[in-house]
């Protein structure tokens, strides 16, 4: 998918990324374990936030209980976007971003700012930028320090939006579990 929505591919048949796909697999014809429709589409859509924006090192979904639910680490992922993440591993990249969703969300009451839709960390070597979606789950990004913020922040909110009511808890708990399988 592109930045105005459309994309000549289809879920199932794009990136596929840590939490399980189905069909023929990713850009590398990788094919992994099978699972329902709505979870290939967010699969396939994190897939493309990680194709498509420049900059972009690792990339996480997390729910709102801090469980890693997709993510683009490079060990796991059949992406073609391979780099580096905080310490290599997914799972360091959820536990920053559950961290930082949970700092500025209890931030908020004390100012009483109500809710936070979006947090972003700039250091020396890299940014992290944080997304509430929906159902309380948390879209993480690592990117490097070069990254055009605006561009990152504007895909994040076309993912955010989209996958938002994708995201039940039905799926949350099916992507759990294969974020466990993989491991």
């Amino acid at each position: 998918m592109n930045a105005t929505g459309t994309g000549a591919g289809r879920p199932g048949s794009g990136g596929s990324v840590t939490g399980g796909a189905s069909g023929t697999g990713g850009p590398s014809g990788i094919g992994t374990i099978s699972t329902s429709t709505e979870a290939r589409n967010l699969q396939w859509l994190l897939g493309n936030l990680v194709e498509e924006v420049p900059g972009l090192i690792s990339v996480a979904v997390v729910s709102s209980d801090g469980l890693l639910l997709l993510s683009s680490d490079p060990e796991q992922r059949q992406v073609t976007v391979v780099r580096q993440g905080p310490r290599g591993s997914s799972a360091d990249l959820a536990t920053i971003v559950s961290g930082i969703g949970s700092l500025t969300v209890g931030a908020a009451r004390l100012m009483d700012g109500g809710n936070v839709k979006q947090t972003m960390v700039a250091m020396e070597e890299g940014s992290v930028f944080v997304m509430a979606i929906s159902d309380g789950s948390l879209l993480g990004v690592h990117a490097t320090p070069d990254c055009d913020m605006s561009v990152v922040a504007y895909h994040m909110a076309l993912f955010v939006g989209r996958a938002g009511h994708v995201l039940t808890p039905e799926v949350r708990s099916e992507l759990r579990q294969s974020m466990e399988a993989a491991q």
